[in-house]
């Protein structure tokens, strides 16, 4: 009977395991904001992931990406709720460190995504070279104003690594064409009605402005409206970042010069694809850099261009 009630006891205990692994698994992810394209672009990403790992994501991020304590309070929330693993895109590198470092003494493995942090203490960066991309801006801007201009430079927000990068680049690459001076700068906060306001404040300073370089979605937006409300689409050539179906139809307009586009889709997918790995006791690399490339009105064309510009939004949520 004891040996009995022994080989039961095991079949019993084989059936929990079996049960507890089949149990879905929770990733948070929290995104710097969930407006722009980028974002839903990267959430597709997210779930697509989803579905090949057979993990459930938890997606919330704040309403703007200036907002640094809501999306504290969402990883927060989300360490709380007992979430298997983490992908976080921190609308600040310093601010959101220690939440982060919170999350791992929890044992809730975290992957870092689009921007990069003031912390070591994660699973995987994933994200563009923003630096190269911020360089292969500057350079379109050179050859587009032939060497030769005054220029502007819409920016985004303070303390955002991402797009402080893609700014720096800019500004390195500006530095093989001697003629070419950036003579203004301003913040957008993330903000394309902002954005709009700063552009008309810097061509009203600068009238015989030549050249603007928008660093991120909201701030080309903005730019792309403030020469059009101008006047000046044909006189000030602009250099954006990102890509919507209005920077594409700026871009066939002639507003828009060219565009540096990302693939923010990869990037949600592979962050996702750290945590479930790491989760199924493997070891991701540590900095998986994502492709970004220059975009111009006759490369829309292109079916690889096509398909990178315009993914699958429709995957279905867990």
């Amino acid at each position: 009977m004891l040996k009995r009630r022994s080989i039961l006891g095991l079949i019993l205990l084989v059936v929990a395991s079996g049960t507890a692994c089949n149990e879905s698994r929770r990733i948070g992810v929290v995104p710097k904001s969930e407006d722009p394209v980028f974002w839903q672009i990267v959430r597709a990403g997210t779930l697509a992931a989803a579905d090949e790992g057979g993990v459930e994501i938890d997606w919330e991020g704040p309403a703007e990406e200036t907002d640094y304590s809501t999306q504290i309070e969402i990883v927060e929330r989300m360490i709380s709720s007992g979430v298997d693993g983490l992908v976080v895109a921190p609308t600040n590198a310093t601010r959101l460190a220690r939440v982060v470092e919170q999350a791992v003494e929890a044992g809730i493995p975290v992957t870092i995504f689009d921007s990069a942090i003031r912390s070591d203490r994660y699973v995987s960066f994933v994200a563009t070279n923003n630096y190269s991309a911020g360089i292969t801006a500057g350079k379109r801007m050179g050859e587009a104003l032939d060497g030769k201009g005054k220029v502007a430079v819409v920016k985004m927000v303070r303390g955002s690594a991402s797009t402080t990068q893609r700014e720096l680049g800019f500004e390195d690459a500006l530095k093989e064409f001697p003629d070419v001076e950036i003579v203004a700068e301003r913040f957008c906060q993330a903000q394309w009605q902002t954005a709009i306001e700063v552009t008309q404040e810097m061509l009203s300073e600068h009238e015989d402005l030549s050249g603007i370089f928008a660093s991120a979605e909201p701030a080309t937006l903005g730019a792309a409206k403030g020469l059009k409300e101008r006047g000046l689409a044909d006189a000030v050539k602009l250099v954006g970042f990102d890509f919507s179906d209005q920077l594409e139809t700026d871009l066939k307009d002639g507003v828009i010069d060219a565009l540096v586009v990302q693939d923010p889709f990869f990037i949600g997918q592979t962050a996702v694809n750290t945590i479930v790995a790491k989760l199924n006791g493997e070891t991701p690399d540590k900095v998986v850099q994502s492709p970004s490339r220059l975009v111009t009105v006759e490369d829309l064309s292109k079916p690889e261009i096509d398909a990178l510009l315009h993914p699958d939004l429709n995957t279905e949520s867990n």
